[in-house]
This record gives structure tokens, sequence and C-alpha cells, in this order.
């Protein structure tokens, strides 16, 4: 959906969604040939695996892979611009992993941001997730906590695209995962923000165990009583070639089952499409959520066919109407 202003953003979200369900409804794309564009964007747009936050000010701060972590930021969630990356220096730990850092995962607990975050090199599963604070969210200001979990080329797992889910009894949870056994799940100490030591569980909440191995990237959220599970499936980052898509399933406890909306188990190669594939705007994935003022946003990236497959920002709001997450 077009967004060309914050003022007629905000009052054309007004206006739909004071609608009734069942007219919202029609109005959002049902069929894998009618998923949405993404919404207008502009400036500082090429980023992969975004992961964005909205500050009390109402200010939008977006960190995404590559470097030591990019930076983007909005003011009206149209126009993007960048500033340095998230570490002014990268950690030193890195270099026994990779150069560079993947897919952050920021949020806001205990009056400061936090970031979680991968460091893996492509198609290798020898990774370790990483975890930073600030007190303001900016670039150069992160202060870095070392690594919270890690895999070798013998594990049966990734430890890459992370995700910190905080529950509403105050658990704190940690999703993550790509390829192999696919996606797991631990409990934090929030105290720390590291593995409780006294429950070390890895949980297995997404696989394909037949075929494709391919799902990553791991969000979960609550919403209505259900815990929903959004995941990256099929092959990314080869542009225009890209197979990437998002897909969902929910449950009634964090650590699953979950299942899809014809209940197959996300455990068994299932998943309800949430966006996929369309015209110009391929592979869409390494999808966020985010609760903004006027609803729910998948943030994710897509590769534009009309521009050699360069990723891109996409956004969207979510309607949940029908006990799922619809796309618009």
């Amino acid at each position: 959906m077009s967004r060309t202003s914050r003022t007629s953003r905000t009052s054309r979200r007004t206006a739909l969604l004071s609608l009734p369900a069942a007219v919202l409804l029609a109005l959002v794309p049902s069929t894998a040939s009618a998923y949405p564009n993404p919404g207008t964007v502009t400036g500082s747009v090429v980023v992969h695996d975004p992961t964005m936050v909205r500050t009390s000010a109402g200010r939008y701060l977006l960190y995404a892979t590559g470097g030591g972590l990019g930076f983007r930021s909005s003011t009206d969630r149209v126009a993007f611009s960048s500033g340095s990356d998230a570490f002014t220096a990268k950690p030193g730990w890195w270099s026994s992993y990779a150069t560079e850092a993947w897919a952050p995962d920021i949020s806001y607990h205990g009056g400061k941001y936090l970031m979680y975050y991968a460091v893996s090199t492509f198609g290798s599963n020898k990774s370790a997730i990483g975890l930073a604070a600030s007190t303001t969210g900016l670039p150069g200001s992160w202060t870095d906590y070392g690594t919270v979990y890690t895999s070798t080329t013998a594990s049966d797992y990734n430890a890459i695209d992370p995700n910190l889910f905080v529950d509403d009894d105050g658990k704190w949870w940690l999703s993550f995962g790509s390829w192999w056994t696919g996606l797991k799940m631990i409990r934090i100490d929030p105290s720390t923000g590291k593995q409780m030591a006294g429950s070390t569980t890895r949980y297995s909440i997404a696989s394909r165990p037949t075929g494709t191995k391919a799902v990553e990237a791991p969000f979960v959220v609550k919403r209505n009583g259900y815990y929903y599970l959004f995941a990256s499936y099929d092959t990314c980052c080869n542009g225009t070639g890209s197979t990437y898509k998002v897909k969902v399933g929910r449950a009634t406890a964090v650590t699953g089952p979950y299942y899809d909306k014809n209940g197959v188990a996300l455990t068994n190669n299932g998943g309800t499409p949430v966006l996929e594939s369309h015209g110009r705007y391929i592979g869409p994935g390494g999808q966020s959520i985010m609760a903004d003022s006027d609803g729910d946003l998948i943030v994710y990236h897509y590769y534009d066919g009309n521009d050699n497959g360069t990723p891109k920002l996409g956004v969207n709001l979510l309607n949940w109407s029908s006990g799922w997450p619809v796309a618009y």
C-alpha cells in the first residue's frame, strides 16, 4: 500500500482499520498471485535482513546485515537515510567466525536497546550469536557482550538469525536457526541476555525433514492468545533467482508445537504463506515483525527485478482478524 506522506498514510490507515473485519478482509489479497506490493519507501533502502524499532520520540531505527551491522533511520517510515555501522570497531571475537555480522534483531527492554546478531560465513554452520546493548540505539553507542550461543561444523543446527521474544509472564526466549535440522529455541536469562543456566533445553520449533532443508530466520510474536512463528523458506541471496518466501504457523505454547492453517506441523514441512514473489518483487524474506502506532508491520527485504535483483526494504501492515496474519 503506497504512503506518500505521514499524514496521508495515517489517515488512510485510520480509515481502513475502522472498516468492519469482513470488509477489510475483502480488500486483503488472499491468493499467491495477489500478494501486496511493499509500501513506498525512499532514500537509503538497499538492505538485507532488516530489523526496526520506533523510539519514544517517533524515530525509526533500522539495522541490517553487513559490515558492522548497517544502520538506517527515518522519521516517517517512508524516507530512510543511512548512517554509520552499529559498531565503530568490530568486536575481536568475530574473527573466529567471520569478518561481518548478519541478521540483527533489535528490541527495547528494561530501559535499553538490545541487539542480537549472527557472525558466520555463507553455507557454514560454524557460527555464533552475539549480543550488544545501548541506551540510545544509535551507531557507535553499542556495548558488545560477546557470544550467546554457538554452533560448530559437528552441530546439527546453525546458530544464526536470532530473535528475542519476551512473554507475558516475563520469560525470555531466543529463537534461531538456518537449514540443517531447522529452527531452535532456548530460554534466556533476563539479567544477562544469555542462556538461562538452569534451563538449557534446545527446543526444535520448525524443520523440513524431507526435501530441502531451507528454513531460517525465525520471528515469534504473541497475538490473541496464540504464539505465531514467522520464518523464511527456500533459497535466499541469489538476486532474481531467489525463491525466498515468508510462512507462518501458530501454537498455544511458546515452544510449540506450531501448526499451519491446514494443521500441518512446522516441524514437518508445514507453513502458511504470508509473502511470496510477484512481479518485480522477488524472494521476500529475512523478515521481522514490529508493532507500530497504526498496526503490526512486517519488515523484510526483497530482490528488485527492475534493478538487477538489488535487495531492497519492504514494509507492509498485517491484518490479524482471521486469526492468521495477512499482509496488505
